[in-house]
């Protein structure tokens, strides 16, 4: 073999002075080439040589694609009818480069020094006509092969430019560094621009450019100030590029200066630098910033509105982006489906299907309802809206809808627990000859798992290997889908065969396999099968929680602690959870003490935790310390302290964290939102909740199902059913927990047949599947109205006789209408069911009180004692100037005990004087009435009032809480002293507020 060192004349003339191993029949086959074709040859080698960049050998200079040029195809067959030499004919394979150019490129044809077309010209002439001619051409050829990204050709004109010393122009360095800038090659831009004779603003542009529109911002902004360091004073067009670099790594800092330098320049109204600037401050969140810049352009394209809408997106601020886009409709500018496509997600995002329903006219109205991007994006943001219908309605009207249409349709469906329609839909894709993705495949195997059916389950199994989706080989999705997938079917075994099949085995799906089957996996992996990482032990520990396994949960911890793992916060913080979920407060304590790094998540879990074990003080304890500590409280942090206030009814505290979250911006936070219009309705003051959902910013459903159930609780029915009308009037759709609002409103406000009504159209009109509390909530609504006969068919009809929250609402409404048969039937269900629960001995021992039934009263005590149940005391409190006094009836242990009782004295003649009459059949004990009067008259919530009013003549609202139901006799205390006081008192109970002010309550009772 003969190594080609060099390309031309002397290779040819070396493999003739080469002994021959053929010998004769090696030289025949020379003697076969014509002369002219010698020549031919011989002058092609010599144009590749000189043409390759020094130190590039002309075979790694010219990529192989360049064989198959078809123009080149003929000269080949021609080489290859002169058999010669396999070695000749590679050579002149790269020869052929000089025919890249296709008919299309006549032009640029002229400039080639071998054409096919026409004679070949002597070396010498070609040079000519290149001097003469070629500046301008080479240009346009750089422009063209830029364009398209052909860096080899743009590179064999460089070299071609090098070899006859072309005396370059600034036009012709720019185009040679505008290629190499678009072509990606940034190292060969570099060097050019370095070898530049001359740099004036556009080459800095051209190079700044390039950097920038490869994503590297950084560089970019370092060239400017290359530049600025030079002296060369910068265009709008450089302005632009560099902000549009400092867009792409948020540098706010940078895009500042470059704005001060914009004006000082005379150049920041320029619509280019314009839009680079609200570019900069809209990635940056600075939404002021780029208003201000918008705001002072004379000219706005939709480019600029698109900016600002999506800026606005970015920050999730909803109303703005809608008010924006109103302005833009009212404009003259014409909006695209980029447009539309942004508010279409934004509306999606916040769930606002009214907007969104006004934006899908308004494709129809343009005709980008069947685009596939608008398309996709109605389909989506419908699902969001919890529209499966329309989903379908804007999918149907799409002409050709792509893969990822398809996916989004049949994920919505899944969402909305439409199994079948979704597995129907991914049917008719299949047979309109699309392949699905892996994204098709995961959401139709998450719609088997939910579908519940093995069958099913496994012929999309199948279908993966049919579309040729390797196991070993694809996306971690698509195997984390099918692992879920057995595992909801019911197929542990089977979710095992796909995690430990695969060669390469991940924690992910073991973490999946593990969380679905609660804690099936965890003893496997143990044994080794799969290194406990710390996502692993986060999810172990996580299952734990779930199941409430704490045995298990200290095995974790050991082991956690046997490997050094305890340090990781995100172990500790689980740690922390786990421990407090399983009510096991001393442990969770001392994970949290042991953790050194603590972040606002670890405070937060064990805040959260305190409140879930009811040591609601000790909680707020907590927060203080964190406080002091340094650590600011996010979102997350106040919402569940929020919580704990409504929990305990702490006005005070509630309203320091609601002046907490004004200070912290975190009144965009729903869940903060959520959380104090909450606190307010539970701690008494409504109309402060009121004010604060009416001044909410955007309103989700969460928010719409808060102010519903408070007026439920404060016995605003009327309310109650307004607000659900305004709700669906704003588009919102009703959940389950919405109608449990509703029906226990109708049920307080007696309205049988209204609430009949919402409880049919529940399911008929909105979709929602009927639970357990819906029907407590109509028996209570039955039970109450007396209808005992209609509780007994309902309970059969629904066949919900073996709920034993159904027997308990069926047990309070018998104590409530004195009904002993069907008490004591549902009191033995109950003692079945639950016979750890003392509210169900009490009402049952109330029942037969009431009948003066001492014997069974006797006898139901005894139950309770031999059981070991035990009844919770009851208790009032209330809050005087932030400290809460807890007071149990008849209660002697107060300091002020003396004062207290003298005020109860006082009220008890001033009840003289409006006639009075104590109730005793309210103390349900085998006693005199001397003794039940003295027993009502120190009942808690009259220690407490009494307290409240020694306490402060200038409370002009006085709120007490009971852990227990108020009696009838307090009740009508409380609803005639507050007509001869100046003050309002509200009373709230284990069930509702009653608020009574003017000698009238919110009951409505009398």
């Amino acid at each position: 073999m003969v190594k080609l060192n060099r390309i031309g004349s002397e290779t040819v003339k070396s493999r003739q002075n080469q002994p021959s191993q053929s010998g004769p029949r090696m030289r025949a086959k020379k003697n076969l080439v014509p002369r002219k074709m010698r020549k031919f040859i011989r002058a092609g080698f010599e144009f590749i040589r000189a043409s390759s960049p020094k130190g590039i050998a002309p075979s790694t200079f010219f990529p192989p694609y360049l064989r198959t040029i078809p123009l080149a195809l003929p000269a080949l067959r021609m080489l290859r009818k002169f058999r010669l030499p396999r070695k000749v004919c590679e050579t002149s394979r790269l020869f052929t480069f000089s025919v890249w150019l296709n008919h299309s490129s006549a032009s640029a044809v002229r400039d080639v020094p071998f054409d096919w077309d026409h004679s070949f010209p002597d070396e010498t002439e070609e040079l000519n006509d290149v001097r003469t001619q070629g500046l301008k051409r080479y240009s346009s050829l750089l422009r063209e092969f830029a364009s398209r990204k052909f860096l080899t050709r743009g590179r064999a004109v460089h070299g071609h430019l090098l070899r006859h010393q072309v005396d370059l122009d600034s036009h012709l360095w720019v185009s040679l560094l505008n290629f190499y800038a678009k072509c990606a090659n940034l190292l060969a831009a570099r060097r050019l621009f370095v070898e530049m004779p001359e740099k004036d603003v556009v080459s800095w542009t051209t190079i700044m450019s390039g950097f920038v529109s490869k994503g590297y911002g950084r560089d970019g902004a370092e060239i400017f100030s290359e530049m600025m360091r030079d002296g060369v004073r910068p265009n709008e067009y450089a302005l632009a590029t560099c902000l549009k670099g400092c867009s792409a790594f948020s540098d706010l800092l940078l895009g500042k200066q470059v704005h001060s330098l914009a004006i000082r320049l005379g150049l920041s109204l320029d619509i280019y630098v314009g839009s680079s600037l609200v570019e900069v401050y809209s990635k940056c969140s600075q939404m002021e910033l780029a208003a201000s810049v918008f705001s002072g352009l004379s000219k706005q394209n939709a480019i600029l509105w698109n900016l600002m809408l999506n800026g606005y997106l970015l920050i999730g601020n909803t109303d703005e982006v809608l008010r924006l886009f109103n302005r833009l409709k009212e404009s003259e500018i014409k909006f695209g489906n980029f447009t539309l496509n942004s508010i279409l997600k934004c509306c999606a995002n916040s769930g606002i299907v009214r907007e969104g329903r006004i934006l899908h006219c308004v494709a129809i109205k343009i005709g980008s309802d069947t685009d596939n991007v608008i398309g996709c994006s109605l389909v989506h943001m419908y699902s969001k809206c919890s529209l499966a219908a329309d989903s379908l309605t804007a999918f149907s009207r799409i002409k050709d809808p792509d893969v990822v249409t398809w996916t989004t349709m049949i994920a919505c469906l899944d969402k909305q627990a439409n199994g079948l329609e979704a597995a129907q839909v991914f049917n008719v894709m299949r047979q309109r000859g699309l392949k699905p993705n892996l994204f098709s495949l995961s959401s139709i195997m998450n719609v088997a798992g939910n579908i519940g059916s093995f069958v099913y389950g496994t012929s999309i199994h199948a279908l993966t290997f049919k579309y040729g989706y390797d196991i070993d080989v694809t996306d971690k999705i698509l195997v984390n889908s099918l692992v879920s997938m057995y595992m909801k079917i019911g197929s542990p075994y089977d979710s095992l065969r796909v995690l430990y099949g695969r060669r390469k085995k991940d924690s992910v799906s073991s973490n999946i396999t593990m969380m679905e089957s609660e804690g099936f996996q965890v003893h496997q992996m143990l044994l080794g099968c799969i290194k406990l990482d710390v996502p692993t032990l986060v999810n172990v520990l996580k299952c734990c929680s779930h199941l409430k396994d704490v045995s298990f949960g200290r095995q974790i911890h050991a082991h956690v602690v046997k490997h050094n793992v305890s340090s990781n916060k995100f172990v500790g913080t689980t740690l922390i959870d786990m421990y407090a979920k399983s009510r096991c407060f001393d442990d969770a304590i001392l994970a949290f003490r042991l953790l050194m790094d603590k972040d606002v998540l670890t405070w937060t879990t064990i805040i959260s935790g305190l409140m879930h074990c009811d040591k609601v003080e000790k909680g707020f304890g907590c927060f203080i310390l964190m406080q002091r500590e340094g650590i600011r409280p996010n979102g997350n942090t106040l919402s569940t302290c929020l919580s704990g206030s409504s929990r305990i009814a702490s006005l005070s505290s509630g309203k320091l964290l609601h002046s907490m979250a004004i200070k912290g911006g975190h009144l965009l936070d729903m869940f903060v939102i959520n959380g104090i219009i909450n606190m307010y309705g539970k701690c008494g003051p409504l109309e402060d909740a009121e004010a604060m959902f009416n001044g909410s910013i955007s309103r989700d459903l969460t928010l719409w199902n808060s102010i519903i159930c408070l007026y439920s609780l404060h016995y605003q029915g009327q309310k109650t059913l307004d607000t659900f009308r305004l709700m669906l009037h704003e588009g919102f759709l009703p959940d389950h927990i919405t109608f449990v609002g509703i029906l226990t409103a109708c049920s307080r406000m007696g309205l049988i047949d209204e609430g009949k009504m919402h409880f049919r159209s529940m399911g008929e009109t909105f979709g929602v599947e009927t639970t357990i509390e819906h029907c407590v909530c109509m028996v209570n609504m039955l039970g109450r109205a007396g209808r005992f006969d209609e509780v007994e068919s309902f309970t059969k009809e629904m066949n919900i006789s073996a709920s034993g929250s159904i027997w308990e609402a069926v047990l309070g409404t018998c104590e409530m209408h004195k009904n002993e048969n069907l008490g004591q039937r549902a009191a033995e269900k109950l003692f079945e069911l639950n016979p750890e629960e003392a509210s169900n001995y009490v009402l049952l021992s109330n029942i037969f009180a009431a009948k003066k039934n001492w014997d069974s009263v006797e006898e139901v005590r005894g139950l309770m004692t031999r059981k070991g149940v035990k009844k919770e005391l009851a208790c009032s409190w209330v809050e005087i100037d932030g400290r809460f006094h807890v007071f149990y009836s008849r209660d002697f242990s107060h300091p002020k005990l003396e004062q207290i009782y003298v005020k109860l004295e006082e009220l008890s003649q001033q009840l003289l004087l409006v006639d009075y009459k104590p109730r005793t059949g309210c103390v349900l004990q085998n006693v005199s009435e001397i003794e039940k009067k003295e027993y009502l008259h120190y009942h808690s919530e009259r220690l407490a009032l009494a307290f409240a009013l020694i306490s402060s003549n200038s409370m002009k609202i006085i709120r007490i809480f009971k852990n227990n139901r108020i009696c009838s006799d307090c009740h009508e205390m409380m609803r005639l002293i507050s007509e001869r006081i100046d003050q309002e008192i509200i009373i709230r109970d284990i069930h509702h507020f009653h608020k009574f002010t003017g000698g009238a309550c919110s009951c409505q009772c009398s």
